[in-house]
């Protein structure tokens, strides 16, 4: 995998990661409001049902009030109750009934065929005691009992909500119900209603997800296409730069050659001549003058020669510096210095300390070239009086700082400009290439120039 695709995959797994919370949060809290919502909405259905049934037991009370309160107790005021009882209704399953407290039925309008049956050890498909249960509430001085019992409407067994009552000066349990299958459907329809408000609310999170991640992959591509661009833009920059140094480094060899070692071995071509011929004409005439002619002029051609390695040996140093190799770059600094005072008459001071010998050779190669390239800085346009060169190792790494007393310079305006600051853009670019630091400070009072290589 490619860095900028990392880059990418590590931008938007936290994203995901934190939108998957995000909807496993809120799909728990919806559950949650879901049931409350339930809960709450089947409390209000059951209180409206139970002050409804309580309503429909009091006008049933009521209408045989007269009968009851008349304190006759004979079976045709009874019968003639159950009548006016039968003849109530609400709706298709809405009736009244009449069971003794022995769990006999009494009176059963939609079910006449339960009259006269003992139903005390009846039981639901749950195993559940019907008739006992509200007996036993009767009995408590009434209320509401939910059981199980067969809708006439559709022969089926529903839920229902019974309320009873005593009456005991005839002994009997009065009581009514309201099937509660509506109440189901009504729950049922808000069940479906918040499973698909749930189901929405994820699949609005998904797709903020999958939008939010195709908007920082796109955004990350962007980015990686714009920093090619300029990679690619300051890659072209920098090999325009790496092929000027390189003329520029041909040009000066080639000026060093020209100007220096070629004048002079032309010089020693032409001695050597006049010698030979000297030397020639003074064996042929056994003139001793000419001999010592030839041999001093054989001398000076010795002695240009030793100019000549002199002058190889320097261009050699410039091109890579042998004492680096062999003694490292503490050493190889220290003798940049030495050569610096030996030609330009400003006085170097070196110092090292700690550990120093534990870079790669790039690295070390690199140092190197920032020193150089400060101190050409320096003879040519600070006019300093005294330079200091520090390096220092420390823990993972090696500094190198260069310090000089000269006039300064604008170090950002410099850097910035077009034509000028090439030394200092090198500077830059060879510590970027090794992943070190580089920073300069400069004033009226002088010039800091502090480079870092690592030791990885």
């Amino acid at each position: 995998m490619k860095l900028r695709q990392k880059v990418i995959f590590l931008a938007i797994t936290p994203l995901i990661l934190a939108l998957i919370a995000i909807a496993l949060a809120v799909r728990h809290q919806s559950v949650l409001l879901a049931q409350q919502q339930r809960e709450t909405i089947q409390q209000a259905y059951l209180s409206s049902k139970e002050a409804e049934l309580k309503h429909y037991v009091a006008l049933a009370a009521h209408a045989i009030a007269h009968l009851y309160e008349s304190g006759r107790d004979d079976q045709a005021t009874r019968d003639e109750a159950k009548r006016i009882l039968s003849s109530l209704s609400y709706g298709d399953d809405g009736y009244f009934f009449v069971y003794d407290m022995q769990g006999n039925t009494l009176m059963h309008p939609r079910q006449p065929e339960l009259v006269g049956r003992n139903l005390f050890e009846m039981r639901d498909e749950q195993g559940q005691p019907t008739i006992q249960n509200l007996l036993a509430r009767a009995r408590a001085g009434g209320g509401l009992e939910r059981y199980r019992w067969v809708k006439p409407s559709t022969h089926k067994s529903g839920a229902k909500l019974g309320y009873v009552i005593p009456m005991p000066k005839w002994g009997w349990m009065l009581g009514t119900g309201i099937y509660l299958d509506d109440v189901d459907q009504a729950l049922a329809k808000v069940d479906v209603q918040q499973s698909g408000n749930i189901h929405n609310t994820m699949l609005w999170i998904a797709a903020i997800a999958i939008a939010a991640s195709v908007a920082v992959a796109s955004s990350g591509l962007a980015l990686n296409i714009s920093e090619l661009r300029v990679a690619d833009a300051k890659l072209k920059v920098l090999a325009q730069r790496v092929v000027e140094s390189q003329e520029e480094e041909r040009a000066r060899l080639s000026r060093d050659l020209h100007d220096g070692i070629s004048q002079w071995l032309v010089s020693i071509k032409l001695q050597i001549e006049a010698g030979i011929i000297r030397l020639t004409s003074g064996l042929a005439s056994g003139q001793v003058a000419q001999q010592q002619a030839a041999q001093a002029a054989f001398e000076h051609a010795a002695d240009q020669l030793n100019n000549v390695m002199g002058e190889v040996r320097r261009i050699s140093h410039n091109l890579r510096p042998a004492i680096l190799d062999d003694l490292g770059l503490a050493a190889a600094l220290h003798h940049l210095g030495q050569e610096y005072t030996l030609s330009s008459g400003t006085p170097v001071h070196f110092e090292a300390e700690g550990c120093t010998d534990d870079l790669p050779d790039v690295a070390n190669t690199v140092l190197f070239r920032v020193a150089q390239e400060a101190l050409t800085n320096i003879e040519r346009h600070a006019g300093a009086s005294r330079i200091e060169i520090g390096l220092t190792g420390e823990h993972g790494g090696v500094t190198l700082r260069i310090r000089d007393d000269g006039a300064g310079f604008d170090a950002e305006g410099i850097a910035l400009h077009p034509k000028h600051g090439i030394g200092l853009r090198n500077m830059m670019e060879r510590m970027d290439a090794i992943g070190g630091r580089f920073d300069i400070a400069s004033s009226s009072a002088g010039t800091v120039v502090t480079a870092f290589a690592g030791n990885g």
